[in-house]
């Protein structure tokens, strides 16, 4: 009985939103511009809810709280790198946003092959981008998994329902395409901050009084939680540094982010987005609150074990009606991000390598077509590569930002540097994905810092340089 409540309720829940975005752009005209970026349409409120459900996902929702039970202070560096990410944005989005408006530019690698002009270099980036992004859906499949199997009380197969859920977001990114996402983000931002209003206070309140006491109480039983480790100890100050660096440099560096950024209306509305979307950081403490009060609750949660913290205080101690809710909430944010993830992936596909490169789907109608194939075929391949991995939301988050971050630097220098050249850009990315696979394969770290940052330091090193000794572009596109 109680898990048919719970369950019930999270299926109204993601039904309603599916039906919801599908209902509000049902006679919205389907073209590769309207369906990738959203006809560049999008205003200030709309664009919104669309990053906001795009950045905050279940790793937000779970991850956050995982860390905060089993780590403890290196969990702020979450709370950090989103502020350092907004300020970036705030300069650096509009300028994407422009050449993107002036050469009618719909992926992220367009912006190489405008900028640089080099097709193949457009085409390499996209297939990185593709092999990137991947691990990031099997991010909020594993969000999701945790989800549906604590709302079923332990009576259910979680991977068969996560399954089920997000072949149900995949048809519906085939049918509604960024817009889809965007209204289906309305619903998700408004549930997941009533959800988190809870857990992050009424727990704290009901358990042990107040938040404050809550904190007195996990300094007494454990008193160095809250205190980074000095140096270049795992985890510590070091690590630390480098991780809200490399992270709040790349914030907005993935495919489905540009989307995001062409999909505004102009470029003021980004800057206005920069300044608000922030106000979503005052969430992240309540989810850190949820994972202080679950550690003292449930203690003893080990490994990925930590990122159902708080969910199973809410199994325990609340009524099914309460968890139906939450974890409805907690679905959105792995299938509402998951269906952005699934666009951006299958654009850079039909855009870039089988458009650009192989002369493939060239026609407004062909290219349409293609990139929804694309969107099932990757939810597939998402699903295929979920099934064989098992690692906590955080790290599958840090992979995924150890390569994105290294295209940072090409967009910085395109913008700021004329001399910038397509083989520094091709020699800085090499280099930076390489050190950072070779130091993550081997669980490698120098000094204790992040080993993406030390990547993107080479990348950095390696475009100027090599970019001193070749031919710059005969006329930079911005």
């Amino acid at each position: 009985m109680n898990a048919s409540l719970s369950l019930g309720i999270v299926a109204a829940i993601v039904i309603s939103t599916v039906s919801f975005a599908f209902f509000s752009i049902r006679r919205v005209k389907m073209s590769p511009h309207e369906y990738i970026v959203g006809n560049r349409s999008f205003g200030a409120l709309f664009l919104w809810v669309l990053l906001a459900g795009e950045i905050y996902t279940s790793f937000t929702f779970l991850g956050a709280a995982g860390w905060a039970y089993g780590l403890g202070a290196p969990a702020y560096y979450i709370l950090a790198y989103g502020t350092c990410g907004y300020i970036i944005g705030y300069f650096l989005l509009p300028a994407i946003w422009r050449i993107g408006k002036e050469r009618n530019l719909l992926t992220s690698p367009d912006f190489f092959v405008a900028r640089y002009g080099s097709r193949a270099l457009g085409t390499a980036v996209a297939i990185v981008q593709f092999v990137l992004v991947v691990p990031y859906v099997t991010l909020q499949l594993s969000g999701l998994q945790i989800l549906l199997k604590i709302a079923g009380y332990g009576t259910i197969d979680g991977r068969t329902a996560a399954i089920i859920s997000f072949i149900v977001i995949t048809l519906f990114v085939f049918a509604t395409g960024l817009r889809g996402t965007a209204w289906a983000s309305i619903v998700k931002d408004a549930l997941v901050i009533g959800a988190l209003i809870f857990v992050g206070i009424a727990i704290p309140i009901q358990f042990f009084g107040s938040p404050a006491a809550m904190f007195d109480q996990l300094l007494r039983a454990h008193p160095h939680h809250l205190l980074l480790a000095a140096g270049a100890a795992d985890h510590g100050e070091i690590w630390y540094v480098s991780t809200v660096l490399l992270t709040g440099i790349g914030f907005f560096m993935g495919p489905h982010s540009i989307a995001a950024t062409y999909s505004a209306r102009d470029d003021d509305t980004l800057r206005r987005n920069a300044v608000f979307l922030p106000l979503y950081q005052l969430v992240l403490l309540l989810v850190f609150f949820a994972g202080f009060a679950a550690l003292l609750i449930v203690p003893g949660l080990k490994g990925p074990a930590a990122d159902q913290s708080f969910m199973l205080v809410v199994q325990h101690f609340y009524p099914p009606w309460v968890l139906g809710f939450i974890v409805g909430a907690g679905a959105l944010c792995a299938l509402v991000p998951a269906s952005a993830l699934l666009l951006s992936a299958a654009s850079l596909i039909s855009k870039n390598v089988l458009g650009d490169a192989l002369g493939i789907a060239t026609s407004d109608r062909s290219r349409l077509l293609i990139t929804r194939i694309l969107v099932v075929l990757v939810g597939l391949l998402s699903l295929g590569l979920w099934l064989t991995e098992d690692k906590s939301l955080v790290s599958l988050l840090l992979v995924y930002y150890n390569g994105v971050t290294q295209f940072m630097p090409a967009f910085v220098f395109g913008f700021l540097w004329k001399r910038t050249s397509v083989w520094g850009v091709t020699a800085g990315i090499i280099g930076g994905l390489a050190l950072a696979a070779y130091l993550a394969f081997n669980n490698l770290q120098i000094g204790g810092a992040n080993p993406g940052f030390l990547a993107l330091a080479l990348n950095v090193a390696l475009l100027v340089g090599v970019s001193l000794v070749t031919r710059p572009p005969v006329e930079a596109s911005t």
